[in-house]
Formats: structure tokens, C-alpha cells, sequence
């Protein structure tokens, strides 16, 4: 399902709330801040050009990383996308700043 996956489904969610489901089954409200397109990644036997996906909670929360759940347009829900949490680096330090690759 993974390589179905493509920044064109992330495009509609872009600044729209939406639940990312943690590994505990929990839910966390995010949001998508930016899809970062990186042709240069691209392997020869690879058709998908690789992207970043750049999320941002809607609140405070102590989620690192792991393996989390998204329903994206198009495809419905996605298993097993690994989200890493990013420092807030000069942003508001109380949000969690997380990103997903997709090479």
C-alpha cells in the first residue's frame, strides 16, 4: 500500500485538520503543513518522485516516532507510515513538528 501512496493524496490535506492514529491507538490532531518534492532521490526503477510530508500537531503532545495510521483521499487508510518527530527549532515549542518520507 505504501508505494501506492503519492504527494498528490497529501494535497487535499494541506492546512486541514485531520487525526493521525498513534501506535497506542490513540488519536492526535495534526496538521499538514507542507509536501516537499525531492526528484533528486529519485531511483532509476523507481517511477514515484520521493517526498517529504511536514505535519504539525494541533496541540501539546509527547508522541516521538513510530508506526501510525492516516486516511488519505483517494486511498483510505494507510498503515504503517513511519512519522519522526522533528525539533521545534524557533517554533512554538509547546506543538510536536513531525515528518514522514516517502522515497
Amino acid at each position: 500500500m505504501l508505494q501506492q501512496v503519492s504527494s498528490e493524496h497529501f494535497q487535499a490535506l494541506v492546512n486541514q485538520p485531520c487525526p493521525l492514529h498513534l501506535p497506542d491507538g490513540s488519536q492526535l490532531p495534526i496538521q499538514v503543513e507542507a509536501i516537499e518534492l525531492r526528484p533528486q532521490s529519485r531511483l532509476p526503477e523507481n517511477t514515484r518522485t520521493p517526498f517529504n510530508v511536514l505535519l504539525r500537531s494541533l496541540g501539546p503532545t509527547d508522541f516521538v516516532d513510530g508506526l501510525c495510521t492516516l486516511e488519505l483521499p483517494q486511498l483510505g487508510r494507510v498503515d504503517a507510515v513511519f512519522v519522526s518527530r522533528e525539533p521545534a527549532l524557533g517554533r512554538d515549542p509547546a506543538l510536536g513538528y513531525f515528518s514522514i518520507i516517502f522515497n
